[in-house]
């Protein structure tokens, strides 16, 4: 067996990102950007007024002007201002030519189309965005490995950009194997359980924003589970097994991989819940071997597998991590890194009840999960742990 650690360096070593392509614009969102993008004019590309008012040469700013024209925004006329001028300008609207600054429509008086400024605190410059203040033309906008958030999305549509070159997202087949599984809305018989693990991760990856996604069904037999993993080997980057990682007379997990070409990284992590965790590569495709148990799919989903799709999107991470402070004292024995289902509210820490490899009620209340370090046996109330916290 390896560490928790070892397991989470070797799996960042194996896994490179996948190529970028181009898309639009529109279909960017929450993908990693794939290289650095630069500005290719000056935004704004004109001298432009922030505010509705009346454009003027500061130089005139304590005389009467005679309001001489009008510019609102999307003008394409070049307008000069005289000595002595001012024009009418709204938010959005170039400059008239020589004009420098922009008086705030409530800060003046008009009266028989001639203009008295109000504003005793009015500088040059006031309520102009200069061009290029956004950016200038060349400058670096935005750096390659960045999430493209709503925000970040505004940003490159403001400077032009309709198409953008980001990191492919993996396509994913679940395999989930087992005599025993019943689809949910069908009838139970004696000896059957419900399917849940190919919801949770569906789930999981949705939330990832990953909508390539296969499922396939295995019996516990090495032929029909051989067959199924290579068929979908021929089709996806990413295969997630669920159950059958073990080394009982009816786990075919490993022996199926190696018939199927994988080459096995890792097997068995010193970890609870989720000990038999495996993980293979076959080329550039990564394979993870989960435990069948719902509750150490999703927990060794949220640990490992995560960052290894992340990794694939061109970014480097996991779930956000931070220290708490622990409300339940908890014991452990020495020899594995507990991984707890746990609520986080106001710094505080709560391990849940029901934190068994099969139980799913305590999970579905956790917001978090608390990591207790594998040689560490007692853990006191106000003590500070690390956690960490599940997407929302």
């Amino acid at each position: 067996m390896i560490s928790v650690h070892q397991a989470r360096c070797l799996i960042q070593e194996q896994i490179n990102a996948l190529p970028v392509q181009r898309v639009s614009l529109r279909a960017a969102a929450g993908h990693i950007l794939g290289n650095d993008v630069y500005a290719f004019t000056d935004i704004p590309a004109f001298e432009q007024s922030s505010m509705d008012g009346y454009a003027i040469r500061f130089e005139d700013h304590d005389r009467e002007l005679l309001i001489s024209g009008e510019m609102q925004a999307g003008s394409a006329n070049q307008y000069t201002l005289l000595p002595g001028q001012a024009a009418r300008i709204f938010t959005g609207a170039p400059l008239p030519v020589h004009a420098d600054t922009v008086v705030m429509q409530e800060k003046v008086q008009v009266e028989a189309g001639r203009l008295t400024i109000l504003d005793s605190q009015l500088i040059k410059g006031s309520n102009v965005r200069n061009r290029g203040s956004e950016i200038k033309s060349g400058a670096l906008a935005i750096s390659g490995g960045c999430r493209l958030t709503p925000a970040a999305i505004g940003f490159l549509a403001g400077i032009g950009k309709t198409e953008i070159d980001v990191y492919q997202r993996p396509s994913v087949g679940i395999i989930i194997t087992g005599n025993e599984l019943q689809q949910p809305g069908k009838e139970l018989i004696f000896g059957q359980v419900y399917e849940s693990n190919s919801y949770s991760l569906t789930a999981a990856l949705q939330q990832m924003q990953i909508g390539e996604i296969s499922y396939y069904h295995a019996d516990d037999k090495l032929d029909e589970l051989t067959a199924v993993l290579q068929e979908a080997l021929r089709q996806h980057e990413v295969i997630l097994l669920t159950g059958g990682v073990s080394v009982g007379d009816y786990d075919f997990v490993l022996r199926a991989s190696e018939q199927a070409g994988i080459t096995q990284v890792f097997h068995r992590v010193k970890q609870k819940p989720g000990k038999p965790l495996y993980f293979g590569q076959k080329g550039n495709q990564v394979i993870f071997g989960l435990p069948g148990n719902p509750s150490s799919v999703l927990s060794c989903f949220y640990q490992y597998v995560l960052p290894a799709l992340l990794r694939l999107c061109g970014h480097r991470g996991g779930l956000l991590s931070q220290e708490a402070i622990l409300t339940h004292e908890y014991s452990k024995n020495a020899g594995l890194t507990h991984f707890l289902k746990a609520h986080f509210e106001n710094g505080n820490v709560t391990p849940l009840n029901a934190q068994e490899s099969f139980r799913m009620s305590s999970f579905a209340q956790a917001n978090c999960m608390i990591e207790l370090p594998e040689e560490e046996t007692t853990f006191e109330v106000g003590r500070k742990v690390i956690i960490h916290l599940f997407p929302e």
